[in-house]
């Protein structure tokens, strides 16, 4: 494929997942935290995979394979790290006992 036709299929990419997150309603962003975070897992996968099958190739794209599997890890942990205090906002708070003032002295 030649660059335009690429550029052009990322540019409407960009757009489509704009419209998607803001018109998701706040109760549904943490699962789409979590769908989010399975597509960066599946970026990890490819960029594997192109890094081994530039074995015989370039020592450039071996490192932009270690890139892209570095980034995307970082992108997956701070996702799982957002996704998690995003979790703990919906649990109840469990209040603490009151200490009887008989008990207390």
């Amino acid at each position: 494929m030649e660059f335009l036709s690429i550029f052009s299929i990322f540019v409407m990419a960009c757009f489509v997942g704009y419209y998607v997150v803001w018109s998701v309603t706040p109760a549904l962003h943490t699962p789409l935290m979590a769908v989010t975070n399975a597509i960066s897992s599946v970026i990890v996968v490819g960029a594997l995979i192109a890094s081994s099958a530039a074995v015989g190739g370039s020592e450039t794209s071996k490192w932009l394979g270690l890139v892209a599997v570095v980034l995307a890890s970082v992108n997956i942990f701070g996702g799982f790290a957002v996704t998690r205090r995003m979790l703990a906002m919906y649990k109840k708070k469990e209040k603490k006992a009151a200490v009887p003032a008989a008990a207390a002295k």
